[in-house]
């Protein structure tokens, strides 16, 4: 089968099949291509709601991901993905995907051969039908209307109007090609996001209720996120500052920062009133690894010496790592550097020293942050990372020290001193390229503005 005749096969089974709910023993059978086809999306629209657009819309969706073929049950509020059933887990199929709404009461997807490869687990509780509330929120109820399970109890990335999520309860969000995965994570003391990678995970925007009271639960209204108390009580709020009532909240993959999104009928598009990240050099992953971005928001290479080059620099080579087995290792300190990655600082009012050799004592330890404050009464903390991740240029004097882990004897004796020279050229290098570009790009555009006047009054004259 040709991509444009099955493309034409989904857009038919859209229109063929919209309805305001789903029934048990109801079926629907999208096909599958049987060719891989790089970026393909096929998808049949199966319930909407009775809304003015933007409305809710619920979807069978088989997508070309890794090589093969995912099908999945999502939710939609105009055009923007608000949930998948596939969020987590992929389920990869061939052939064709059957979604079915057994007569027990269990919402499954289905392969060739019977293969269930999502479902709800609601047999024998009484499910009469899948249905669409105009919250956004897909449900199965019984011949009373009690719901047996929700999307609402199973978030992805996004945070709808009138969802609510409880304490120890998270967004996520999973970079394309990565292993690293951003969370919105709500607990007692404040909201947070998160970059975790593998079993670690760092902190890099966080939100604290007033006179450190215990966060219940957070809810999305119109007006913005609001934060309660085990009483049900309001105890503060993230506003909106947009003209229309918020839709959802939302955690971006690529960028993980999260904002509060309305929909503006005059642009006819979802706009953000709110977000936790202005800057690019405050996102977790502005930079690649070992790069530092700086006061232009451009990312300068940060080159290490290794031992092998012969004090010759790499760039972006992750040396650190690879100590735990008796290999011998020093401290490199760059100067007007800081991270936007925290983890809870491993000691509190010791000396640059004593947190050096914390991080030389780890062996699995890469690098490692000095706050000293700007004030003789501030607090001193030492943290440590097991990744180069986040660096920013900060100005100096604001009591920042970060300390990157490097073979012993690669800084040939001066590294500290070369390398902190290093930073400050390199960086101010990139930053006054910048500059030299977008004055140069102001004066090429005067100078041409100025000949064309110019010849304007020369035609005139003449």
């Amino acid at each position: 089968m040709k991509l444009s005749s099955f493309i034409f096969l989904i857009l038919l089974v859209t229109y063929g099949y919209s309805r305001s709910d789903i029934q048990i023993g109801h079926q629907v059978t999208v096909a599958v291509p049987t060719e891989y086809v790089m970026g393909f999306i096929g998808r049949a629209f199966l319930i909407e709601t009775d809304q003015m657009t933007p409305n809710f819309r619920v979807a069978m969706s088989v997508e070309a991901i890794n090589g093969k073929y995912s099908c999945s049950l999502q939710v939609f509020l105009g055009d923007v993905k608000v949930w998948d059933s596939g969020h987590y887990s992929h389920f990869y199929t061939s052939d064709k995907c059957i979604l079915e709404l057994t007569l027990e009461g269990d919402l499954r997807l289905k392969g060739p051969k019977e293969r269930v490869g999502w479902k709800t687990g609601t047999s024998g509780q009484g499910v009469e039908r899948l249905q669409l509330l105009r919250t956004g929120n897909l449900v199965l109820v019984d011949v009373l209307d009690h719901i047996k399970w929700q999307s609402f109890h199973f978030p992805t990335d996004v945070m709808l109007w009138g969802q609510r999520l409880d304490v120890a309860t998270r967004l996520t969000s999973f970079l394309s090609n990565s292993s690293e995965f951003y969370s919105f994570e709500v607990q007692n003391n404040k909201i947070a996001l998160y970059l975790n990678s593998g079993k670690l995970r760092y902190s890099y925007w966080e939100f604290n209720p007033s006179k450190n009271r215990s966060i219940n639960f957070v809810e999305l209204s119109a007006s913005g996120l609001e934060l309660f108390n085990e009483k049900y009580k309001k105890m503060g709020q993230i506003p909106s500052q947009g003209l229309y009532p918020l839709r959802f909240l939302a955690l971006k993959n690529e960028t993980g920062n999260f904002g509060l999104y309305f929909y503006s009928p005059d642009r006819e598009k979802f706009e953000a009133s709110f977000q936790a990240l202005n800057s690019t050099c405050d996102l977790p992953m502005s930079c690649k690894a070992y790069g530092i971005c700086t006061f232009s928001s451009t990312c300068a290479c940060l080159p290490l010496p290794t031992k092998e080059n012969k004090g010759n620099f790499s760039c972006n080579s992750e040396i650190s790592g690879g100590f735990c087995s008796d290999k011998q290792a020093e401290m490199l300190e760059l100067e007007g550097v800081s991270s936007v990655l925290k983890d809870d600082p491993k000691m509190v009012n010791i000396s640059r020293e004593a947190c050096e050799n914390l991080c030389l004592e780890d062996c699995k330890c890469a690098a490692a942050l000095y706050s000293s404050g700007k004030e003789a009464s501030d607090i001193q903390q030492c943290f440590l990372y097991r990744l180069v991740m986040g660096l920013k240029q900060v100005e100096k004097g604001d009591g920042f020290s970060y300390m990157i882990k490097v073979p012993k004897g690669t800084g040939g004796g001066h590294g500290r001193s070369s390398l902190k020279k290093w930073v400050l050229v390199v960086v101010g290098v990139v930053d006054g390229l910048i500059i030299l570009l977008v004055v140069g790009g102001l004066g090429y555009y005067f100078m041409q503005k100025r000949r064309k006047n110019s010849s304007h009054s020369d035609g005139n004259t003449s």
